[in-house]
């Protein structure tokens, strides 16, 4: 039997989205530094006390847009993993080049990237990122240790928290060579890793 989501939380649910949606939409057309959250519920068509009840301040949409990103990089990363059965290799490359071109193409970070003054997004990618960094570590750790990766529950923590990080400092600092070379060099390196953690 389905397990039905409770009507409260499938609302809620259907609020948040809506207003991130909307955060999408407006930061394809203006800079982040040039979006309140006025705009935001204009866009919407509901309040501004309503954005407000939701995120409790403009630090909390951005940061709630950001844990978002992170659940769709991470689910990218985990759909290269399954599709890629058996091959570490090629489950990781693929991976990061998910990773590498949804972050390419993501209004919100060429707004973190663009030169604007836009130190609340630089803090919320450094001083502000314990719980970015602590959402994508759940999530590749589901993907390390519950796939057929199967690192070790001791270990997979260790690797996810790496691969975390390095993520983070990507969008920080994209590079500047083309993302598949990238994505075969951090093969390279997380690749062995993973192969010592599973066969220790």
């Amino acid at each position: 039997m389905t397990k039905r989501t409770p009507y409260a939380q499938a609302s809620k649910l259907l609020l948040r989205n809506t207003l991130l949606d909307g955060l999408r939409e407006l930061l394809t057309l203006r800079d982040w530094s040039k979006v309140t959250m006025a705009d935001v519920a204009k866009h919407a068509g509901l309040s501004r006390q309503t954005v407000y009840n939701e995120f409790g301040s403009r630090h909390g949409l951005a940061q709630a847009y950001a844990l978002r990103l992170v659940e769709v990089y991470t689910a990218e990363i985990g759909a290269a993993v399954d599709a890629h059965e058996n091959d570490l290799d090629r489950a990781l490359v693929d991976g990061f080049v998910r990773f590498f071109t949804g972050a390419a193409t993501d209004p919100m970070i060429a707004s973190l990237l663009s030169g604007e003054a836009n130190p609340d997004l630089h803090r919320l990618i450094t001083t502000d990122a314990a719980p970015l960094i602590a959402a994508a570590k759940t999530r590749l750790t589901e993907v390390v240790e519950g796939s057929w990766i199967a690192v070790p529950a001791d270990k997979a923590e260790r690797i996810a928290g790496a691969i975390a990080r390095m993520a983070l400092s990507y969008v920080a600092m994209p590079p500047e060579v083309p993302a598949e070379e990238v994505a075969a060099n951090l093969a390279a390196i997380f690749g062995p890793a993973i192969r010592e953690t599973s066969e220790g």
